[in-house]
């Protein structure tokens, strides 16, 4: 199929917090013993100043080919780069003739407003059954979408999340205090959340659209993780999974950007929608449901 192409100018949206909401109400079916149908795979790519990587990237996630044929949609939310980010990735996908990528689309931010705003600017776009993020800057590998596929394709799981400490793929050596640092996020979160992950901050994590677009999101930042951690641990009969991926992390020289300020947001998101805010909030005459399409 050849790619779909569309581009799109976003001024700031407004604040997901000034909208209304409603608690949630639920639906669950028992998990069916067949496998799930998934026709596309949404990719949403926050990018901000990510020049020297962006193409690299592409390649990457256009060489993958998913497992079932599964469709993949491309959709980079550009958080308003000051380098040639924008003009990269268009290019990239305007002169290649090799494309595997079905459908591809570019967003860019008036201004800045950080990866989760980006994050929730891909979503808002996202068509396809079940969407992941990737980050442009080459820490995590796309040939392993299919690893992450595999719990949900088999019925097991409606939420994948991949973990830098589990299994046996490589992992570059760098921060001591960065994994301790993770590690405590991860088991300060658990505690709120009863969950027993072993990775909450990861970069990959894998839901099914129609969820995650139901769900009421704030931060902005770095903050993503803890909260979308904290909220789908709150739906009931949601099945979580994690798989062991490999991580090939940059210093900050290399280009890294988040630090230790995001790591105190990091807790405050923790406690704020783990204590304060336990309360899972869905957008407005929106009903949440766990039905499952299966083959």
């Amino acid at each position: 199929m050849p790619s779909t192409q569309e581009s799109m100018r976003l001024s700031a949206p407004e604040s997901t917090s000034a909208q209304q909401t409603e608690s949630a109400s639920f639906s669950t079916e028992k998990p069916p013993s067949v496998n799930v149908l998934i026709n596309r795979l949404t990719i949403i790519v926050p990018a901000y100043n990510e020049e020297k990587t962006i193409t690299s990237i592409l390649d990457r996630i256009n060489e993958v080919k998913l497992i079932g044929n599964i469709e993949k949609e491309v959709i980079i939310v550009d958080d308003c780069s000051k380098d040639k980010t924008g003009q990269a990735a268009q290019e990239y996908m305007t002169s290649n003739s090799e494309l595997t990528i079905n459908y591809f689309k570019y967003l860019r931010h008036d201004v800045n407003q950080g990866k989760g705003a980006a994050i929730h600017t891909g979503i808002v776009h996202a068509t396809g059954e079940y969407l992941l993020v990737q980050d442009a800057d080459l820490e995590y590998d796309p040939g392993e979408y299919n690893t992450l596929l595999k719990p949900i394709i088999n019925a097991q799981a409606d939420v994948v999340y991949g973990s830098r400490f589990m299994g046996g793929n490589a992992h570059r050596i760098l921060f001591f205090w960065h994994s301790i640092g993770n590690r405590f996020l991860t088991f300060l979160s658990n505690m709120f959340s009863n969950l027993n992950l072993t990775d909450m901050e990861t970069g990959y994590k894998m839901f099914r659209t129609a969820l995650i677009q139901q769900i009421k999101l704030e931060e902005k930042r770095f903050g993503f993780e803890p909260e979308i951690t904290a909220k789908i641990a709150m739906v009931p009969g949601l099945r979580i999974y994690e798989v062991g991926i490999s991580y090939y992390g940059r210093t900050f020289a290399e280009g890294k950007k988040i630090g230790w300020k995001d790591g105190f947001r990091a807790i405050y998101c923790i406690l704020k929608y783990g204590l304060f805010n336990n309360q899972l909030l869905i957008k407005k005459n929106q009903r949440l449901s766990l039905k499952r399409h299966v083959a």
